[in-house]
């Protein structure tokens, strides 16, 4: 591996001045993260790409940036800067919008962490690289990056059927497999070189991708301990409706409050509310 460029010395400075931002101003952190709702209702696409420099620990933050910093370096001097920086941005952007999608009817689903770019750049990678040997943080040996790529694919898969844990398993899945094609569309080359490697990883990939889309019931992604009842009623069309319909009651009494005693009368957390609606038009 070479020495990291200065782009990927500039990322790991951002997530590291984001996440520390995050850690100590929870408004910041719940103004940028990840949410269904706030992407889809209140369109802050923004959220897609501000989220992945938020971490939700300093583990969390510490273990992406190590995984990047062991990578960034081949892909930047190797690639460029530019495809560097694209492949990161499209892992972050693609992971988050598959996310999106499979979580779109779960409102209050949230998230945060720049695994799906950091998967994008290291499955580049694996995709440009086919003699690549990829090893752990503290262990003595090394693995293909073939099998890595493969065993890595099947854990996400499983991990997004099983929806046991708090993992974002599928922005995982999402940003290795944007990494990869955007790695191939750039470089056309290595599909010749290493085309073995790559039908392994995105067969079953793009295998489960389409079965999700076409059958998406097969996928029983739930919000843990939430009810039947709840679960089947909760389109967007109906949280919009909802959330817009909360908001109307909110400002109207703000404004009531306003006419009756002044605007001096209102408390800070009031005018920061009369303010978020007024940027949105409502």
């Amino acid at each position: 591996m070479r020495d990291i460029g200065a782009i990927g010395l500039g990322l790991i400075l951002l997530n590291f001045a984001c996440s520390y931002k995050g850690f100590s101003d929870p408004q910041f952190f719940e103004r940028y993260k990840f949410e269904v709702d706030s992407i889809l209702l209140h369109k802050e696409y923004g959220r897609l790409l501000s989220s992945g420099f938020l971490h939700g620990g300093w583990m969390h933050l510490i273990f992406n940036m190590l995984s990047l910093h062991a990578f960034s370096g081949l892909m930047e001097y190797d690639l460029g800067w530019r495809a560097f920086l694209l492949i990161y941005v499209a892992g972050l952007l693609g992971g988050n919008l598959l996310s999106l999608y499979l979580h779109r009817q779960h409102g209050d689903y949230s998230a945060i962490g720049a695994s799906g770019a950091v998967c994008g750049v290291v499955f580049a990678s694996i995709a440009l690289f086919p003699g690549m040997e990829i090893g752990f943080f503290g262990l003595p040996f090394q693995m293909p990056s073939w099998l890595f790529g493969t065993g890595y694919v099947a854990y996400c898969i499983f991990g997004i059927k099983a929806n046991r844990d708090n993992i974002g398993h599928d922005a995982h899945l999402g940003g290795a497999l944007v990494g990869m094609v955007l790695a191939v569309l750039l470089h056309p080359s290595a599909l010749k070189a290493n085309y073995l490697t790559l039908l392994v990883i995105a067969l079953p990939t793009v295998a489960f991708l389409g079965l999700i889309i076409a059958k998406p019931h097969l996928l029983l992604i739930e919000r843990p301990f939430a009810k039947a009842e709840q679960r089947a009623d909760t389109t967007v069309d109906r949280r919009f409706n909802e959330a817009k319909l909360q908001h109307q009651h909110e400002l109207d009494l703000l404004l009531d409050k306003i006419s009756h005693n002044g605007i001096e009368s209102l408390s800070a957390t009031e005018r920061q509310k009369l303010e978020a609606y007024a940027k949105r038009g409502e």
